[in-house]
């Protein structure tokens, strides 16, 4: 391999055009669609969604976003395999501007680099917990310096390499994650029937503090829960679309890992910790002195428990499942997080010293969400995250479909991307401060409301008050 094609693989394409010559099918990209949403995390959402819901509202909430979370993706990534241009700079073009593209690239950038600092908690107190290891500073350095390093290598050759890790990983993951679904249902004492149907777990008064003490408010709840992460794939479904050989290919791509996210590990997780409960309860019982009540409350705390669970109910081999888990994420996480920030330095400073140095900075950056309370505050944000993704893929797919069809602006040799486009920048705080202050009690599901402005209040922004520049 020659210095010159080595470059291009890291490279990576990342601020210009796939050519036709590098495209991929959809069975490889869906290794990557279906790759980054098979988390730990993403266990732990399903368990306390079906906790809340139910398990049988719980799915049709996760059916619902699935069907929602695999248009937009299906629609970001084809406008991204008609450019073969990533999310960022697919944004310039499509409803933002090159300078307004900062908005879109930093924003979906800050949220995947926050990604990269929680999943590495979570390997981290897996690995303390798995060697009954203190929390000191020399773990720490050592740990999340090892975790750094090792998404730093698996990602820099670009998207070739990165599917065959997360290919490698993600059949590695399902193995062991099938296997310890069945080691765990057969040794449990609670009838198939009744894992498969059980309702509410929570006591009533909390169900009323989350809203959910009613069906409908266990819907709107599930739905709601599970959306925010809706937008965020269909950005990175646009990362990878422009890899994709026809529209067909990132269609089925991007269903394919909505399905896994919203309806595979939400089934998963809430049948093996549903399952898995009875045995994790008596562990913090008999190993940690808590009594039972305290026992069962903090087995379903946070997604740090689902990694403990792991390691209780198989030892090493749910290690394993850990580190398979998190690991295709991570790299897939570094992956696309290193394109935002091409796009955004580039559009701010004209500033392109290669993919690398944004794969390292993605990563370095990542570290300093460990310092205080910026991680917590981070996950308290991830609602209005959820929101703002979610109307950058809307407001793209509206000028895509839309606007510029409706202008006769479709060809972008001609009418390309002007700096700002205030339209889609207006957009943006106006479906926020609607979806989530205005309208948020009487549309519960924020995201129809941010959807609305994007595929109504932007065209009408577009071509009667901000109308395009010619550039």
């Amino acid at each position: 391999m020659t210095t010159t094609s080595t470059k291009e693989l890291i490279e990576d394409h990342a601020l210009e055009k796939v050519p036709q010559g590098e495209r991929h099918t959809w069975l490889d990209i869906s290794w990557n669609t279906v790759g980054i949403v098979t988390t730990l995390i993403q266990l732990y959402v399903g368990a306390l969604v079906t906790f809340v819901a139910g398990i049988k509202i719980g799915l049709l909430s996760g059916l619902i976003v699935a069907v929602i979370g695999g248009l937009l993706g299906w629609g970001t990534g084809h406008i991204a395999y008609k450019s073969g241009l990533a999310s960022g700079v697919m944004s310039r073009l499509y409803g933002f501007g090159v300078k307004g593209s900062v908005v879109a690239s930093s924003i979906f950038g800050f949220m995947i680099i926050g990604f990269i600092a929680a999943e590495n908690v979570l390997l981290y107190k897996g690995f303390l917990f798995y060697f009954n290891a203190e929390n000191t500073l020399l773990n720490q350095v050592v740990i999340y310096g090892l975790l750094t390093a090792a998404w730093i290598i698996l990602t820099t050759y670009g998207f070739d390499a990165v599917t065959k890790v997360s290919s490698y990983m993600l059949v590695g993951f399902l193995i062991v994650l099938f296997y310890m679904m069945a080691q765990i249902l057969s040794s449990s004492s609670q009838p198939w029937q009744e894992i498969v149907s059980f309702g509410s777990q929570f006591p009533m008064p909390v169900l009323k503090s989350l809203g959910a003490d009613t069906d409908l408010g266990k819907l709107i709840f599930g739905v709601n829960l599970l959306a925010g992460s809706a937008g965020a794939l269909a950005l990175l479904d646009a990362d990878l679309g422009r890899y994709a050989r026809s529209s067909t290919d990132i269609g089925i791509a991007a269903f394919l890992g909505n399905f896994a996210l919203d309806v595979f590990m939400i089934f998963m997780g809430a049948v093996i910790m549903y399952a898995g409960m009875p045995a994790l309860t008596e562990y913090y019982i008999s190993v940690m002195g808590l009594g039972e009540a305290e026992a069962a409350r903090i087995a379903i705390e946070n997604p740090d428990r689902v990694a403990a669970a792991f390691i209780v109910f198989g030892g090493i081999l749910g290690t394993i499942l850990m580190v398979l888990a998190q690991s295709k994420a991570q790299v897939l996480n570094t992956y696309s997080s290193s394109l935002s920030l091409a796009n955004l330095c580039d559009a701010i400073f004209s500033w392109q010293p290669g993919r690398f140095v944004f794969v390292v900075l993605a990563n370095v950056l990542s570290l300093f969400f460990l310092y205080g309370e910026l991680l917590t505050w981070f996950n308290s944000f991830l609602v209005i995250l959820g929101i703002l993704t979610m109307s950058f893929a809307g407001i793209m797919m509206a000028d895509y479909f839309i606007v510029r069809p409706r202008l006769r602006q479709e060809d972008t040799d001609v009418y390309g991307a002007e700096n700002v486009n205030w339209a889609g920048i207006c957009s943006i705080p106006i479906a926020f401060v609607l979806s989530h202050y205005v309208l948020n009690s009487i549309i519960t599901i924020e995201i129809f409301t941010a959807l609305a402005v994007a595929f109504i209040g932007y065209p009408l922004l577009r071509i009667y008050v901000f109308k395009p520049v010619q550039v």
